[in-house]
């Protein structure tokens, strides 16, 4: 977090392309550990049951994030009696507050919940038992990289990978081209960066409350499904339109559903594979290739948003709603696996069981342990 904040601070001084695209190199590394670290720190504090909620807090903040971001750009870009160009001076504000939290962040976290200073005795044995009962096999385990790769041994690694895949197009789409699609309404440069906080804001809005009817109900696979047909139903809704003048707020409103169908997939698919990894090791291995998987993605929405194809672009719109549609048919299929291994294995045991009658302390092997049931 302190390094690419410093590299967003960096880049108000750039001068050149070459300068830009060295800083943008350096931060976008930084950013690719950034999310999976903070998905896993979650897991060493909340039990899986708790997650998705605690998760959904997190990227709501990233959302409002970038909702008040297009309303920052909206006031900086007013600023007209400066000798320091108003894209510098965006750079220059966003790069401090990040570095500054960063140094708060880093003084004030603990470790893990049962390391944490502001707890007693008591308070740490029992966040250290709720962990290693409900959310890991061995809590605080050394890394060792041979475990740990034995994660893609599972079938169900590549499945999530293949969600993660078709979730992360609409998502790019979303993040880089967002104020592209609105502009087609024809408002001004300005005025797009503002019209594009509302969307984002009830993106917000719509993954909170998915993510606490699933913490609520103990199921991810249905929400992860819900979003992808948000998302699809958006972009098919946006690609159908020809003449946005007189369906205006038929396409503006069609923004707001590619917002709500991003943000919740992203959080609840992390959630369901982190939910069915017992093994520490394994499971921010998991988590460090399907976030930045899904991020990779923007390599595919950044060649598909064509100005050839502009200002419609339907090609990308449909190939984004495309993706949709093939993640909730992934997701749904990998659901209905779930639900069928599980009734195998208890009629195998002569009980019926499900994810929270099983301590995680038991599951270290994951699938291969006879007593693992798949939280779905």
């Amino acid at each position: 977090m302190f390094f690419f904040g410093s590299m967003t601070l960096v880049t108000a001084a750039a001068q050149n392309f070459g300068g830009i695209f060295a800083l943008r190199w350096f931060l976008g590394m930084a950013e690719a550990a950034f999310f999976p670290t903070v998905i896993y720190y979650l897991t060493t504090f909340y039990r899986r049951g708790e997650l998705a909620r605690r998760l959904a807090i997190f990227y709501a903040a990233s959302n409002i994030a970038n909702a008040f971001s297009g309303l920052l750009a909206f006031a900086v870009f007013h600023i007209k009696d400066s000798k320091i160009l108003a894209w510098r001076y965006l750079f220059i504000i966003e790069g401090s507050i990040t570095v500054l939290f960063a140094i708060f962040a880093f003084w004030y976290l603990p470790k893990s919940a049962s390391e944490a200073k502001f707890l007693s005795k008591e308070e740490k044995d029992l966040a250290f038992h709720r962990i290693q009962v409900d959310s890991s096999a061995v809590v605080g385990e050394k890394f060792n990289l041979k475990e740990a790769l034995k994660i893609f041994t599972y079938p169900s690694t590549f499945a999530f990978l293949g969600i993660e895949i078709c979730l992360g197009v609409p998502l790019q789409s979303v993040s880089l081209f967002l104020p592209q699609i609105i502009q087609r309404l024809q408002f001004s440069t300005i005025k797009t960066n503002l019209y594009t906080v509302a969307p984002n804001v009830t993106g917000a809005v719509m993954l909170l409350i998915l993510a606490f009817i699933s913490d609520w109900t103990r199921l991810r696979f249905p929400f992860i499904i819900l979003g992808y047909a948000f998302t699809f139903t958006g972009f098919i809704i946006y690609a159908a339109i020809d003449d946005v003048e007189k369906q205006l707020h038929l396409a503006y409103f069609a923004t707001f559903m590619m917002c709500w169908g991003t943000s919740a997939p992203s959080v609840l698919l992390s959630t369901w594979y982190n939910n069915n990894v017992a093994h520490e090791g394994r499971r921010i291995t998991l988590t460090s290739v399907g976030v930045p998987l899904a991020n990779l993605m923007g390599l595919v929405s950044s060649n598909i948003f064509r100005q050839k194809d502009a200002p419609k672009y339907k090609p990308a719109l449909i190939t984004t709603a495309a993706f949709g549609a093939a993640g909730a048919t992934i997701t749904a299929c990998l659901g209905a696996y779930m639900i069928f291994d599980n009734a195998r294995r208890n009629r195998r045991a002569g009980r019926k069981m499900d994810a929270r009658d099983v301590p995680t302390q038991r599951l270290r092997d994951g699938p291969s342990t006879e007593e693992f049931r798949w939280f779905l």
